[in-house]
């Protein structure tokens, strides 16, 4: 199974974007901002809870969330970034470079996140075989 994530321009420090699982429409996501430079080390330019994780292709696995306390994907391997899930919220003040899942969205945030986490938990819960890719917008200029 494959998620794709692709990312619109960052706002006012909100990354929206659309999720897809298989090629076909799942939700919107809402992320920190996108301050990613590629080819450059990612310690240069995180800021820590105020930044989108990197793109590229991540494996995903169901784990417990200790923070969240149930069961959470957890993206592995991210350089930078530790304990990177996928789950609820509405805004950027409600991650710290989680990608965020809704249902809707409005400025800058997603909304019906805890409906759009349950029914992505539903579609992972039997798959042992899943990926997350981030698409950052293309560059401006």
């Amino acid at each position: 199974m494959t998620l794709r994530l692709i990312r619109e321009p960052t706002v006012d420090g909100a990354t929206l974007g659309c999720l897809f699982i298989d090629g076909a429409f799942f939700g919107f996501t809402c992320e920190d901002a996108v301050r990613e430079r590629p080819g450059v080390p990612v310690e240069t330019w995180k800021i820590p809870g105020a930044t989108a994780i990197p793109a590229g292709k991540y494996r995903v696995v169901l784990s417990q969330s200790q923070r969240f306390k149930r069961l959470l994907p957890e993206v592995l391997h991210v350089p930078g970034f530790l304990g990177v899930r996928i789950h609820r919220g509405n805004g950027p003040s409600d991650t710290e470079g989680c990608p965020l899942v809704g249902t809707g969205r409005t400025m800058g945030k997603v909304t019906g996140s805890a409906v759009a986490e349950t029914r992505l938990m539903e579609l992972l819960k039997d798959q042992t075989n899943v990926w997350l890719v981030v698409e950052n917008p293309p560059l401006e200029g």
